[in-house]
């Protein structure tokens, strides 16, 4: 990968941004995995102030602060809330847990960022935000593909006009084998494919594009999967100005030939991409990009991207949220703006459930 083969806009894009402070103290509750292979190494690269964690199973929370050499062991929750040396609070659990915790980081006064999905059910996710906003804490859902490479390149091109004055297509098409094995817990979802994998995309495709009119979604399973939950969809998105946006996704492809591909179709231009965590995961490899010009074949590249999605982009959601506390502002993946990926995750089961296309605008607490 040679850097001089990126141009200067995309190459700007993928720096990552720090507000002024980012020496708050951060305690983690949960310490699964996600947080010791994504969270943590992001956080160390980005010099963050990690200042321990608490988990309901003492023996995960004793190894992650022990591995990663964090200050503090916590005992319980009401011990992490209650030390002055915390100021922001990971939440890291799984989705039917996130309510009990939410609500007592609200109590405590302390902004706090929250795994996703925010929640399973969509009137809880809506009163959370209602709380928070109603005690002035500042709120973030942690959908860090955004920060990713492909979508931060994607959006530098965007926006500097090299596709034309208009979107006409967008695809994502990833045939991959998923261990749901090592999510015991996702595996024995009723919903699987769309609310735990697909909502990155669904996330990252609304920061890009905005709000579709109509979602239209189908979903099936390999007939001998232990999992219980879709693990094949394919999903469309409709616009009111003519563009499509198809999402689909298979997660039992046993075959060599997996593929992971990222594609936007300009009226000027075109995106050719591969979403590199998505081989070999997790460790995963490097997104790519490919642009090709219509009229200006001087603006034409390929090449590797630096950074993986997990764990550089991690540093994202964590970074806007302390933007946010210092500018008084919102994280860009507020709780308020996650209501709007929720939305489209609802609008797609409804979909396949009355087997219509269904306005995310129908979705209601």
């Amino acid at each position: 990968m040679s850097i001089d083969s990126i141009p200067t806009i995309v190459l700007s894009a993928l720096e990552h941004k720090f507000p002024p402070k980012t020496d708050y103290g951060i305690a983690f509750i949960g310490c699964g995995g996600i947080v010791n292979y994504g969270h943590i190494p992001s956080y160390k690269a980005s010099g963050f102030n990690m200042i321990g964690g608490y988990d309901i199973n003492h023996e995960a929370a004793e190894k992650t602060v022990q591995t990663h050499g964090l200050k503090k062991l916590y005992l319980s929750i009401d011990e992490l809330l209650t030390d002055p040396m915390v100021e922001i609070i990971d939440v890291a659990v799984v989705p039917e847990e996130q309510w009990n915790v939410v609500t007592k980081v609200i109590a405590a006064k302390k902004p706090f960022l929250c795994q996703k999905p925010f929640s399973t059910n969509y009137a809880h996710a809506v009163k959370m935000t209602s709380l928070a906003q109603q005690a002035g804490i500042k709120m973030a859902v942690h959908q860090q593909f955004r920060w990713s490479s492909i979508i931060q390149a994607t959006r530098a091109i965007m926006n500097a006009g090299w596709l034309g004055n208009n979107i006409l297509d967008v695809e994502v098409q990833v045939s991959i084998h998923t261990p749901w094995d090592m999510w015991p817990w996702i595996a024995s979802q009723p919903r699987l494919e769309v609310l735990f994998h697909s909502i990155h995309y669904l996330d990252s495709l609304r920061y890009l594009f905005g709000e579709p009119a109509l979602v239209t979604s189908r979903h099936a399973k390999h007939p001998a999967q232990m999992a219980k939950g879709e693990t094949k969809t394919i999903t469309t998105w409709d616009y009111s100005n003519g563009m499509q946006i198809l999402i689909a996704i298979c997660h039992f492809d046993w075959s060599p030939a997996l593929y992971s591909l990222f594609r936007v179709l300009g009226t000027d231009g075109v995106i050719e991409g591969t979403i590199g965590t998505n081989y070999d995961y997790p460790d995963g490899r490097n997104d790519t990009i490919k642009f090709t010009s219509r009229e200006h074949p001087e603006q034409n590249f390929s090449t590797t991207l630096p950074g993986k999605w997990i764990p550089d982009a991690f540093y994202g959601p964590m970074a806007s949220l302390m933007e946010a506390i210092q500018t008084d502002g919102e994280p860009v993946t507020s709780a308020q703006d996650n209501l709007g990926t929720l939305r489209v995750v609802e609008a797609a089961y409804r979909s396949m459930k009355e087997a219509r296309s269904v306005s995310p605008s129908e979705i209601t607490a």
